[in-house]
């Protein structure tokens, strides 16, 4: 036995604190001139880098990965050396994570407003800066792996298996979610298509926010706010049940995010079902927090560190709460494609992260520097404005998604729309836009007063790095079985079997009748409460817990967390190959895009459209009247990637092909305000003036057919031609009407995506109709 005295790599720690920081107000700030946007289209300014569609996939990024991203790093390093008592393996791994790091996010900062992207929500990022991602990843895992390895502590504690789940999940996610076949350094297509792209992506979207915003968040609540309140957490058992049900039930919950769409039934079911269940786990963890607190709720008034966790644990089980009820099937049909997601989200996002960030800073900053805070008032009125910016913008898009849903579906007596035109809907909530501008920018100004208050804190005192001294010795052995080897100990063991019983059964719920429901919910808890059974004589028995058999073996819990993760992963997914069989992938059924379309495509992507036009008609009375027929699956086969959309600022566009002359969608790219008086959208002008890269088409087809897309030999040699008569169509269609194009403009292509979309091979040759009230020859309103 011997002592060893250990300086901890805390300059990492500080690096990432400053760097959430600015990137925090860089994130912010683009959020709120976002917000603006919606309410004052006139803030896009025409320029092609500063349009909502480009701008919104750069906030929510910054948010994400790089305000939110570096401050769970931050709390990972500090407290992952304490939790294990050991410096972190390597000084060199992290610094090229965290340089490396930035380096994706400044790239990010570049691409994205360039309108280089995927268009798929939370991975937009191209191929190259996927692979960066992957790497600074891995080195970020190997230093972790290897500092647990070479721990000085026996136990680990609930901290460290919320990281070990955050490593691997992300891991599995961003690889499958990101496979695509490159087209040049800066353009890929996803190797997914259609209903198999738009299950993978909210497969990766939803678990995105589970294992980046949230299991690593609540790691670092199972650490600092015990340190903060100088107390023990509630308790562990419940902190067991609350990872081990997060770590289960997450992953399936996918789906949640695509129903009524052409997706399955049976996997809406099982994302609704598994999504429903969620509360119990997550309202456990939040109250483990909270009764944290107990006895010590003097110190809620007094420590503005207390106030900022407390209120984020708050959010937490607000949004915890929401999520699962807007997973119900009723309650999507009403708040899904509208701004109640965008304040739930938010809810998440200012109120469980961002709060939780203000009071991790709060609480490190003074002892990474070696003083005091240096305006407790400061840090108070962080608190209000944050908390009071938080509500205003939560309660605005409450209001405006509820009042929007209603208006969709809305019906006069004889059964039509009451309310026909789209924008009367966004007419009606635009005072919301201005409350939701408002509360962002509340929000923003108490975290620049955070970003002062942390500088003039810094500024008082000079970096330290923390210090301990600890006795090194040799590790107790790990808990046994009597007469059992480890691994069969393990993997019979009474919590593993009952868990994997509940949630076999659980599966069945999402085909089930109310009946069989019942019966199955029955089922469920029978076994719960033989489980508890059973557990109890194990105890009496004196032999070690499952979980302490587990616990002690970190590579065994790594690699049951990791199987916990891929059971519902590969249970969501595999099915996909089946549905692929499934869908008719030739003839009659769908023609592929013609070269012209596929530019167009690429053009509407690039745009970022899908940010506020979905393609997907919901099986709803209402959305066929106002749409067209419901979208069916086999009609998206060859979309790489898909373009279903998450929100509708505008209408939706799956059957806009046909309903309007060339003419409608010209004067409507170069002024919104000519057609659709009222709308927000952006001009986009400069699709007029810019040229295609027409030498593109046939390696683009080339490319699809590699995807499985069905051109032959003779498309992908005549791309070229085809492309053009195409376009030369279209441009005399305009010029009979005055408007003179070049036919290899962007505007032509665009034109040419958006007249083929939800039009089958009999409706591709009918010219789309004139409708004389609609525009006039010079292109405005008659």
């Amino acid at each position: 036995m011997q002592q060893q005295h250990i300086v901890y790599d805390d300059t990492t720690t500080r690096r990432f604190i400053a760097a959430s920081m600015l990137f925090g107000v860089v994130g912010l700030l683009v959020g709120c001139i976002v917000a603006a946007q919606l309410a004052w289209w006139q803030l896009n300014f025409g320029v092609p880098y500063l349009t909502f569609s480009r701008l919104r996939p750069l906030h929510t990024n910054a948010v994400i990965f790089a305000f939110v991203g570096n401050m769970m790093f931050a709390g990972v390093y500090y407290s992952t050396q304490r939790l294990l008592k050991t410096r972190m393996a390597s000084d060199l791994l992290s610094k090229i994570h965290f340089w490396g790091w930035q380096a994706i996010i400044v790239a990010a900062a570049v691409t994205l407003p360039l309108g280089i992207s995927t268009s798929k929500e939370y991975a937009e990022l191209e191929w190259p800066i996927d692979l960066a991602i992957t790497l600074v990843w891995v080195v970020f895992a190997i230093n972790f792996f290897w500092t647990l390895a070479k721990r000085n502590e026996k136990n680990l504690y609930v901290a460290i298996w919320f990281y070990i789940a955050t490593i691997i999940t992300v891991a599995v996610l961003h690889i499958v979610n990101s496979l695509a076949l490159p087209l040049s350094p800066l353009k890929s297509y996803s190797v997914f298509s259609g209903v198999q792209d738009a299950l993978v992506q909210w497969w990766y979207g939803h678990n995105a926010v589970a294992f980046f915003l949230t299991t690593p968040i609540l790691g670092i609540m199972y650490y600092f706010l015990p340190k903060a309140i100088e107390r023990p957490v509630y308790s562990y058992r419940l902190s067991i049940i609350h990872f081990w049900g997060l770590v289960f039930m997450y992953i399936w919950a996918g789906p949640h995010h695509l129903l009524y769409t052409a997706l399955p039934d049976w996997a809406q079911s099982l994302g609704m079902v598994f999504s429903v269940a969620l509360w119990a786990p997550s309202w456990g963890g939040m109250l483990n927090g909270l009764l944290t607190l107990r006895g010590a709720w003097h110190k809620l008034r007094e420590d503005p560190v207390i106030k900022f966790f407390i209120a984020a644990l708050t959010f937490y089980g607000m949004a915890t709460f929401e999520g699962p009820l807007l997973s119900i099937k009723s309650v999507s049909a009403l708040g899904h494609y509208t701004d109640w997601i965008v304040g739930h989200v938010h809810g998440g996002a200012l109120g469980w992260n961002g709060l939780m960030a203000a009071g991790l800073f709060y609480w490190l900053v003074p002892r990474l520097y070696g003083t005091t805070l240096y305006s407790v008032k400061a840090a108070d009125r962080h608190f209000w404005m944050s908390t009071v910016g938080i509500l205003l913008y939560m309660l605005a898009m409450w209001a405006s998604g509820i009042n929007q849903g209603l208006m969709w579906r809305a019906t006069n007596p004889d059964g039509t729309l009451l309310y026909p035109n789209f924008v009367e809907t966004l007419l009606a909530i635009r005072p919301m836009y201005i409350v939701r501008f408002l509360g962002g920018t509340l929000y923003l100004v108490g975290f620049l007063v955070m970003v002062w208050n942390l500088w003039k804190t810094a500024r008082s005192g000079k970096a330290v790095d923390g210090e301990a001294t600890v006795v090194v010795e040799q590790l107790a052995p790990v808990p046994e079985v009597p007469g059992k080897p480890a691994w069969v100990a393990i993997l019979t063991g009474w919590p593993l079997v009952f868990g994997l019983a509940i949630i076999g059964v659980s599966i069945f719920l999402g085909w089930a009748n109310p009946v069989r429901a019942l019966v199955l919910m029955g089922i469920i808890v029978a076994l719960g409460q033989l489980a508890f059974i059973v557990a109890r004589r194990s105890r009496a028995s004196g032999n070690p817990t499952w979980f302490a058999l587990v616990e002690g073996r970190p590579l065994a819990f790594t690699v049951l967390t990791l199987l916990a993760v891929l059971i519902g992963g590969v249970a969501e997914l595999l099915p996909t190959i089946l549905i692929k069989q499934a869908v008719p992938a030739h003839g009659e059924a769908q023609q592929p895009y013609s070269p012209l379309e596929l530019q167009g495509r690429d053009l509407y992507v690039r745009e970022g459209c899908y940010v506020c036009h979905s393609q997907m008609i919901r099986p709803f009375l209402a959305e066929a009247q106002r749409y067209g027929d419901v979208s069916r699956a086999e009609e998206f086969i060859y979309d790489h990637p898909f373009q279903w959309g998450s929100k509708r600022t505008g209408p939706d566009l799956h059957r806009v092909g046909g309903k309007y002359p060339n003419l409608w969608h010209y004067t409507h790219l170069m002024d919104p305000r000519a057609t659709s008086p009222g709308s927000n959208m952006p001009s986009y002008a400069w699709f007029a003036e810019n040229k295609i890269d027409v030498k593109l088409a046939p390696k683009k087809l080339a490319l699809m057919r590699k995807l499985g897309v069905p051109y032959t030999h003779e498309d992908v040699e005549g791309a070229e031609a085809r492309q053009k008569a195409q376009a030369e169509a279209i441009t005399a269609d305009l010029a009979t009407q005055g408007v003179q194009v070049a036919w290899d403009s962007e505007m032509v292509a665009i034109v040419s995506y958006l007249q083929r979309l939800g039009r089958g091979p009999q409706d591709i040759q009918k010219p789309a109709p004139v409708d004389p009230n609609t525009v006039t020859a010079a292109g405005g309103v008659p």
